[in-house]
């Protein structure tokens, strides 16, 4: 996590080592929830190791991918943590995780103290806008091929680490065509 904050070349020492100290380290089992639909989130959690799925369910009860973290990022609820209101997501363990709890009462102190915090908050804020827009993009305007591609060139990891069923449900097709694009692509080289 310090070495995450000093990339952004914004925060002094002292800064970096006020949210260290403040932050708590967790276990996290395969399968647990950091956060769960209905709840409030009052945590930033930093992915040490491990990775993790954000979801929420529809209407027909079934579960919708949209975000994939992995180590070296941060996960939050983020509207909820803003609003505190409650979540409308989950985020849920894919394997077992080592994370650093920071609590929402400390980033706000952290960002009342100094403007090089909220200099960091706003730079994660736009960061995390600018992907989810692309998504948004890719999802309203690609074809499932298409996203399938841009899923190889940009997140290779996610094709051999994510099962396959929540893979389909982050690109918005069905286990079966998902099987299909991967024969036809596989075959095409």
């Amino acid at each position: 996590m310090e070495q995450y904050l000093r990339s952004f070349n914004l925060l002094t020492n002292d800064e970096i080592e006020t949210a260290v100290a403040a932050a708590r380290y967790r276990k996290i089992s395969k399968g647990d929830l950091l956060i769960q639909e209905g709840q409030v989130c009052k945590h930033v959690w930093f992915v040490q190791s491990g990775f993790f799925r954000s979801f929420y369910t529809n209407n027909s009860g079934d579960e919708i991918t949209y975000c994939f973290t992995f180590a070296n990022a941060f996960a939050t609820a983020y509207s909820s943590f803003l609003t505190q209101k409650e979540s409308a997501e989950n985020i849920y363990t894919m394997t077992d995780a080592e994370v650093f709890a920071i609590p929402r009462e400390t980033i706000l102190q952290l960002e009342q103290k100094s403007v090089n915090w909220l200099r960091v908050s706003k730079l994660i804020a736009e960061q995390e806008y600018m992907k989810m827009e692309q998504r948004v993009f890719l999802l309203l305007k690609e074809s499932a091929e298409n996203r399938y591609k841009d899923l190889l060139q940009n997140q290779p990891g996610y094709l051999q680490k994510i099962p396959l069923q929540h893979l389909a449900s982050y690109l918005g097709i069905t286990q079966r065509h998902l099987s299909r694009i991967r024969k036809t692509y596989a075959t095409s080289f």
